[in-house]
Formats: C-alpha cells, sequence, structure tokens
C-alpha cells in the first residue's frame, strides 16, 4: 500500500477527483451559462483583444446611475447629462448586445441614440405606447438594415471604429432600465467555445461524467467477467465450453459497429451507456478469473474442503473470490482507459446525451462547430490532454499492480 501511494499516477489520479468534485462548485454557476462571446481566447493569451465590460444604465425621474463591470477603476463609465460616457482604447468586442425596459410618454417619442468618435447611430425609435422592451444585437441582419450598415461583416467595427469616447444616450423617456453587454474576444483561463460556454468550467465538469463512465463501466464488466469465469473454471465440463465459446463470439464481433447501434438502440443516457460498455468488456477478466480457477480448483486444500462437505458457493466465496482479487484490481485498473476512450469516441460521433458535458462531447462540438477552422485549440487540447492524461494515470496503476502479482514482470525491483 505504501508503494502504491508513492506512485505520482496516484497524486495526480487523486487531485484530478479533487478537481472534478470541488471545482465546478467553486466556479460557481452552471457550466452550461453563457459567459462571453463564442470562440473567445484564453484570457492570458492576446493581451490586445478586448475583454469582457458590461454597463447598466438606470434612470427614474432626474436620477441617473451608471454601473460598469470590467472597466479599470479610472476609466470606467461615467453618468453624464443623463447618459452613460466611458473611454474605449482597445479593439472592438465580439458582440455588441443591448436589452432593457424603457418607460416614456405615449404622445411623445423616445430614441436611443449611441454616439462614436466618427458618428452617431440611432439605435431605436419609440413611439405610440407608454413601456417598451429592448433587445438588441449587432448580430441581428434586421438591426444592421436599421442603422444602414453592411450585411455582410462584423457590425461591432462599425459602432467601435476607433479608440475614444464612446457615448450611450436615451432622449424624450421618463425612465428605463439598459444594460449593455459587451463580450469581449478573450475571456477566462481556456477560453469560451462555440456558444460563449466557460471552457474551463466545462473541463472540470467532463471529470465526473469519465470517472463515472470509466470505473462504473469497468467495474461491472469486472463483476460479470468474475462470476463467468469463476463459474466456468469451476463447473469445467459443458458448462465452460458454453461460456468459452460465447467469449470467442464476443471477442470477434468488432466493438465499436455493436456500441453504436446498442447507443442509437436503447438510448443516449449515462447508464444506458455504462451498461453498453460493461456488457462488452467483461470477456479478458473472465479468461483470467478462468485460468487461475482452473490451477486451484485441484489444489490439495480445496479437494479437503469438499472432503469436509462445503458446499460449492462456500468455496467459491470464501476462498476463490479471495485468490482472484490482485488479478481483479490490476484488470479493473487496466479497464478503465478502455472505457474512457470507448465513451469519449461514442461521444465525439454524437453517440451521447447531448446534454451530458464529457471530454469526449466537447470534442464532438468543436468539431462540429469548425474549432478546427477557427484555430480554437483552446477546445480541443484540453479535453483530449485529459482523456490521454487520465488513460496514462489508470495504466500506470495497473501496470504496477500488475508487476506485483507477477513478480517476473519485476515486481520484486519495486517492493
Amino acid at each position: 500500500m505504501k508503494a502504491l501511494l508513492r506512485r505520482p499516477s496516484v497524486w495526480a489520479f487523486i487531485c484530478i477527483v479533487l478537481a472534478g468534485i470541488f471545482g465546478p462548485r467553486l466556479l460557481g454557476g452552471s457550466p452550461s451559462d453563457t459567459v462571453g462571446a463564442p470562440f473567445a481566447r484564453p484570457a492570458w493569451l492576446g493581451a490586445s483583444l478586448s475583454s469582457s465590460k458590461t454597463i447598466e444604465l438606470k434612470c427614474s425621474g432626474d436620477r441617473v446611475s451608471v454601473l460598469g463591470v470590467g472597466f479599470a477603476e479610472s476609466g470606467g463609465p461615467k453618468a453624464e447629462n443623463g447618459s452613460a460616457e466611458f473611454d474605449w482604447n482597445s479593439q472592438p468586442p465580439a458582440i455588441f448586445a443591448l436589452e432593457g425596459k424603457i418607460a416614456a410618454d405615449q404622445a411623445l417619442t423616445a430614441t436611443v441614440v449611441w454616439s462614436t468618435p466618427k458618428g452617431d447611430f440611432e439605435l431605436a425609435r419609440l413611439t405610440g405606447r407608454e413601456q417598451y422592451w429592448l433587445n438588441l444585437d449587432a448580430r441581428d441582419m434586421m438591426f444592421k438594415r436599421s442603422l444602414g450598415l453592411p450585411l455582410i461583416g462584423q457590425a461591432v467595427e462599425e459602432l467601435f471604429p476607433s479608440a475614444g469616447r464612446y457615448v450611450l444616450r436615451v432622449n424624450g423617456a421618463h425612465s428605463y432600465t439598459l444594460k449593455l453587454s459587451l463580450p469581449g474576444r478573450r475571456q477566462g483561463l481556456l477560453g469560451t467555445d462555440q456558444r460563449g460556454r466557460d471552457v474551463f468550467a466545462l473541463l472540470l465538469s467532463g471529470i465526473s461524467t469519465s470517472l463515472t463512465v470509466g470505473i462504473s463501466a469497468t467495474v461491472a464488466a469486472t463483476l460479470l467477467g468474475l462470476g463467468f469465469g469463476l463459474t466456468a473454471g469451476y463447473a469445467g465440463g459443458l458448462t465452460d465450453a458454453l461460456i468459452m465459446r460465447a467469449v470467442d463470439v464476443l471477442l470477434a464481433i468488432p466493438t465499436l459497429p455493436i456500441l453504436m447501434t446498442l447507443a442509437g438502440l436503447w438510448g443516449k443516457g449515462l447508464w444506458q451507456l455504462v451498461l453498453i460498455l460493461s456488457i462488452f468488456s467483461w470477456m479478458g477478466t473472465a479468461r483470467s478469473v478462468r485460468a487461475l480457477t482452473l490451477s486451484v480448483r485441484e489444489q490439495p486444500w480445496v479437494e479437503g474442503l469438499r472432503a469436509l462437505g462445503a458446499q460449492r458457493g462456500y468455496i467459491l466465496w470464501r476462498h476463490l473470490v479471495p485468490e482472484t482479487a490482485p488479478i481483479l484490481l490490476a484488470n479493473l485498473a487496466l479497464g478503465v482507459p478502455g472505457a474512457v476512450l470507448s465513451e469519449a469516441g461514442l461521444a465525439f460521433l454524437g453517440l451521447s446525451d447531448p446534454r451530458l458535458i464529457s471530454w469526449g462531447r466537447m470534442l464532438h462540438e468543436a468539431h462540429s462547430f469548425g474549432a478546427f477552422t477557427e484555430g480554437a485549440w483552446w477546445l480541443i487540447l484540453p479535453p483530449g490532454l485529459g482523456i490521454v492524461a487520465l488513460c496514462l494515470i489508470f495504466m500506470d496503476i495497473g501496470r504496477f499492480l500488475e508487476e506485483k502479482i507477477d513478480p517476473r514482470l519485476g515486481g520484486k525491483d519495486h517492493a
């Protein structure tokens, strides 16, 4: 046990488990929440790119207040003449979105004006009602047409033509509450995906899925292999022949097409996936347990137990199962990487629950939404390296346990 705890892979596994348990809670919110613009780069990459900023402008009677988030303390927006004024010195943001509520006189016209160093834009002209709801987005074709902007291209480049003073102003309204969202082109530790979700939060949430599928499917397959292996090895005869021929048939079947077919028939839920993987992963364990059982069942102490009247179930449970424990532990550790890779492969092919966050699903969505063509490597490398790291950790642990079981593999050198 002490030798196992000295393995770096064991401590790496403990760190990954702790990150999967506590990481999403420490970050707060849901990993599915939109936090920035699509394909935003990591915050530490590209200092010249704009970061996310938000401006809230409120007016009630003669009282106007402005709140800015993401600005430097000395460069935040200020309330001047009933408007929000601020300086912009970086590249244009990725998105320009304005939403909120405006209350005005039904007989008068209220306007929302966006002033730039190179001219003004009338974002909205409101008349005929006492209350209005705004939901404007510079990516919308109708919004571009209303401002006379080119339908093809980035409207934010016209709304932020250069560095300088920008003003958001409302005319002819009694009261209003507006929120201007300016998601930047860099966001978070690992950027954002095609939906604007935090990749780092998705990466941490995917740990639980990969570990749940990998460990659960391997445990179920190990138990199946233990049961069939003990039965075949101890009973022998026709039972042994039937079980081993079934093992040969299952081993001869190409696994991936069968997994794809069953995933389509049984559903794409988490536990359906665990069941499918466990059904096609127990054969190697069954062969190992059968071989050990065949060598043990003829031992004198087993014959002595039979002579004393011990039942078959008692011999199997109290004596043969403990004999197979070392092999089961090694197979369990070595089987998890295969289950993790199978889950990732099915998820990459789109055969997993789309509501389920996993590393394979992240790779599938990155491929489907053009992360390769966009050059968004931060969507590809983190989940890919996570899968590789998890597989290498379990392979190292399994190899260590295998060496302890079989001294011919070098177990004595590690004692």
